[in-house]
């Protein structure tokens, strides 16, 4: 029992405490916080408000005079109309030290007009009293709740029980004076817990947008993990099949040629199996291998075909030599122009899009555009879906490739994308996305440069380099044999090309829509 009074008197003692501390930073210790007053005027309407509210301030101070001369003074009925009612001027800058001052002026008229009858029921001028109901509630809704609290204590105490002991104002007009002050405090908070309630909601709005951005940003980085793996795949399985090839085309290379071609297969063989656990920890749980082959700048025909069925006014623009645009790149082109497509097929239904894209030596550059005249069509949107999270999976795309992206409206209407893609950006083929380390990096980069003689003597193959076209046409012909390889040892003649039947095959299935 002891002990629970103990502990009851323990929460009295500190709710006390509490109170008291919330009274001392009401009276002298909180710090003024300036009110936010039509924060969409300009500076012409801030001006015309500020002489109109003095000019109304004024009107209180000369009434407040005219009310207390007959009461005090007339000296001391002008200090104290000015300290009641001037304040007010304060309200925007410095709230709370406003209403300090009129409520000391508010105490200072009380002893003042001891000894006379309150006009009508209370000692205070009706003008005063108008702008001292107008600084509780802007306390209360500047402060909150709890200097509310405190200042409707200190009203109470330091204003009206004064007038109710020394000049004889009512009871009942106390009791009502009460109710009123606290209502406007009660009204200014609820407005102050309002918007503080919608700040904590759009702070809230803002950081699930940021989430969600970010949430974009890693899920459209893991897409295009998961496309570069069937890119660089392709190149890690062409460096196994020439190593592996190498010596049954040139049956006379020396031991240390063929340890050196063992050590290059079975590095590609380790990085594709490092790129499959990467790839899979990439994967969502419900997601399964994509087994369709990836798109490129040559399949944006088809999909322009598509979006015409379904409705929409397409033009379409490839120009450039016959150069061979690296995978990355060429995935990333396609992407790029089906998101942009997709984009306006949902915000310009009608609109007439203009794709142009051009290919050089040294880069793709991709331009999508739409005139903005827009119909209302139900059917515009281009089959198919979209090619990933719209702007973010576009720039994600573009910064890959070390190129950039341009978006935004045009001047004549409508609204237009441009991406720069370089071919020699910081991917270079994408091998670093696969998780490889920068040694084997360079030499699988190296020798997917080289020619399939210069393989043969890895002691050049860091000085080698070899023309495009025809780097591509040999390993054609390596593949070629490497498949022949993989199927005349199938079935087991020789424990090495089991081993190549497996990239070799994964090869095919690339070819035909496999996962690489």
């Amino acid at each position: 029992m002891g002990g629970a009074l103990q502990e009851q008197a323990a929460r009295v003692w500190r709710r006390g405490c509490r109170g008291a501390r919330l009274i001392r930073d009401a009276a002298w210790a909180a710090p003024d916080r300036p009110v936010a007053l039509a924060p969409g005027l300009n500076l012409p309407a801030r001006i015309g408000l500020a002489v109109a509210g003095s000019l109304v301030v004024a009107v209180l101070a000369v009434t407040a005079n005219e009310q207390l001369t007959g009461l005090v003074p007339g000296s001391l009925a002008w200090a104290l109309a000015a300290v009641q009612t001037l304040p007010l001027l304060l309200v925007v800058a410095r709230p709370l030290a406003a209403w300090r001052i009129c409520t000391l002026g508010m105490t200072l008229a009380t002893f003042a007009e001891v000894g006379h009858v309150p006009t009508p029921f209370w000692p205070w001028p009706v003008g005063s009293c108008c702008g001292y109901v107008v600084l509780l509630f802007v306390v209360a809704q500047r402060y909150g709740r709890e200097i509310a609290f405190a200042v409707d204590v200190l009203v109470a105490c330091a204003v009206l029980l004064p007038a109710t002991l020394l000049v004889g104002m009512p009871p009942v007009v106390f009791g009502v004076a009460v109710v009123a002050v606290t209502l406007v405090l009660v009204l200014g908070e609820s407005i102050h817990s309002r918007l503080e309630a919608e700040r904590h909601l759009e702070q809230a709005e803002q950081q699930r947008r940021a989430g969600l951005a970010r949430q974009a940003v890693l899920e459209e980085r893991s897409r295009i993990a998961r496309e570069l793996h069937d890119v660089v795949a392709h190149h890690m399985s062409m460096i196994a099949i020439q190593a592996e090839a190498a010596p049954y085309k040139e049956p006379g290379l020396p031991e240390q040629t063929r340890r050196t071609l063992a050590a290059i297969r079975e590095a590609s063989t380790t990085a594709l199996t490092e790129m499959r656990r990467v790839i899979g920890l990439l994967r969502e749980e419900d997601e399964g291998a994509e087994r369709a082959p990836q798109p490129g700048i040559d399949s944006i025909p088809d999909m322009v075909r598509a979006a015409r069925q379904a409705g929409m006014q397409v033009d379409l623009t490839l120009t450039g030599g016959p150069e061979r645009t690296p995978g990355v790149v060429d995935v990333s082109a396609y992407r790029i122009v089906q998101e942009a497509l997709s984009n306006a097929g949902r915000h310009a239904p009608g609109a007439r899009v203009a794709i142009e894209v051009h290919r050089t030596r040294s880069g793709v550059r991709v331009d999508v555009a739409d005139d903005g005249r827009t119909v209302a069509r139900a059917d515009a949107a281009p089959p198919g879906g979209n090619g990933g999270h719209g702007l973010t999976g576009m720039r994600e795309r573009a910064a890959l490739l070390g190129g950039t992206l341009r978006a935004g409206p045009r001047a004549d209407g409508g609204f237009e994308v441009s991406a720069e893609l370089p071919t020699d950006g910081p991917v270079d083929g994408g091998l670093e996305v696969a998780g490889l380390d920068g040694r084997l990096e360079e030499r699988l980069e190296r020798l997917l440069d080289a020619t399939p003689d210069e393989a043969l003597a890895p002691a050049e193959l860091p000085e080698a380099e070899a023309g495009q076209d025809d780097d591509a046409r040999e390993l054609s012909d390596v593949s070629v044999d490497g498949q022949r390889l993989w199927r005349r040892h199938h079935h087991g003649e020789s424990e090495t090309n089991r081993r190549t039947g497996g990239l070799t095959g994964e090869v095919i299935d690339d070819r035909g829509g496999g996962d690489g």
